[in-house]
């Protein structure tokens, strides 16, 4: 017995650099084993030092919309530098309801394939600088079209109608749109500022929410200008000429909205709506295990007061260790259309005395009105 003891408290031997081990598992959440855990229907795992890297649903449309798992994987990884002896897009059927799924056929790929998505009955894979549209055949995968002109690696894809936008590791959004008649993909629009990308949302059809590995939270859009041009084109002269590029970048930059420092790496976000009725947030998680979420404001009244409540907050509680509230939060860019929440929030930790000498200055409100604005705008999340 002391042996076995012994053995369990043995911390488990790291693989060697470049090892892998990666299985795919289908959870029915609507049973629960006896351990209170979820019941796993089925489980495939992958050998031979093969990497899951990404996965998505799509439906063909050559075999009349039914839906298929795919997976994206890696032979032989190696992270940094990056590579791979070969790369795999499994294609899966599920069988018996949903609650199995069997292997329908494997395509080799030339580079790691990180980013899946389905478009428009097919599906739209990003292979490290290269953007091609598979198709689905009998023994594997058929190329459609392709785009080689992406700088370092396709992390993320996201697609409105025609529209594709590309989320690269290093570079942040680029903006694609499909072309159906010529079957071709082109660049025309790209951002100014270089960005690690490790999380990203589309806001709409123009506007991206991104965030960063040094912490940065931004939204970037399109120009109202070049999305009527790029739209508005019947002939397709225009998107030609974009695709040329100026400079080994896009013709068209896009324009960033909103800057925040948040001190630590968001690793997910997502517009969602937290309460019945409620108002949209962006719901952001971080590697740190805190739960951000970024409410827009429509009043141009709340805007300035929170904004003019934030100012004096900045002079009567500042950081504990004396740094510049402002200097933290424009850390790596100013600060721009986001306004501190847990800053303001600190409003009830002032004495009353400052309590009032703010109020007084915020239209004369009382401190009473500040704090039941304040709890508004909390229940507009929760």
């Amino acid at each position: 017995e002391e042996e076995e003891e012994e053995e369990s408290n043995v911390l488990p031997v790291p693989a060697p650099h470049g090892c892998w081990a990666s299985c795919i598992q289908l959870i029915d959440p609507t049973q629960i084993t006896n351990n209170g855990k979820t019941h796993i229907s089925d489980q495939i795992e992958l050998d031979d030092n093969e990497a899951a890297v990404s996965m998505c649903f799509c439906s063909f449309s050559q075999r009349g919309g039914e839906s298929f798992l795919c997976v994206g994987t890696a032979l032989d990884l190696q992270l940094m530098p990056r590579s791979c002896s070969s790369g795999r897009i499994r294609v899966y059927r599920f069988v018996e309801g949903g609650r199995k799924f069997v292997l329908e056929h494997s395509t080799p790929t030339d580079d790691v394939p990180t980013a899946l998505h389905e478009f428009q009955g097919r599906l739209l894979a990003g292979l490290g600088t290269v953007l091609r549209i598979y198709d689905v055949g009998k023994r594997k995968l058929l190329r459609k079209s392709e785009n080689k002109n992406f700088l370092n690696s396709i992390t993320r894809i996201h697609v409105e109608g025609n529209r594709i936008i590309v989320g690269d590791v290093s570079e942040s959004f680029v903006y694609c749109r499909y072309r159906r008649d010529t079957n071709s993909i082109h660049i025309f629009a790209d951002d100014t500022v270089p960005h690690w990308l490790t999380a990203s949302c589309q806001l709409d059809f123009d506007t991206m929410c991104g965030g960063d590995k040094f912490g940065n939270f931004y939204i970037a859009t399109l120009p109202h200008t070049v999305n009527e041009s790029v739209e508005d084109d019947p002939t397709g002269s225009r998107i030609n000429w974009f695709s040329h590029g100026l400079l080994n970048g896009a013709p068209n930059k896009l324009e960033t909205c909103a800057n925040f420092f948040t001190g630590d790496i968001i690793t997910s976000m997502k517009k969602t709506v937290l309460v019945a009725g409620g108002y949209e947030v962006i719901l952001c998680s971080t590697i740190g295990g805190a739960i951000v979420a970024f409410l827009p404001i429509s009043s141009r009244s709340e805007v300035e007061f929170l904004s003019a409540l934030e100012m004096h907050l900045r002079q009567e509680k500042p950081p504990l260790c004396g740094r510049d509230h402002l200097a933290y939060r424009s850390q790596y860019f100013p600060v721009k259309c986001v306004i501190d929440g847990d800053l303001c929030e600190q409003f009830a930790m002032l004495p009353a005395s400052k309590q009032r000498e703010i109020s007084e200055e915020l239209d004369n409100r009382t401190p009473g009105e500040i704090a039941k604005k304040l709890e508004d705008m909390r229940n507009r999340i929760l």
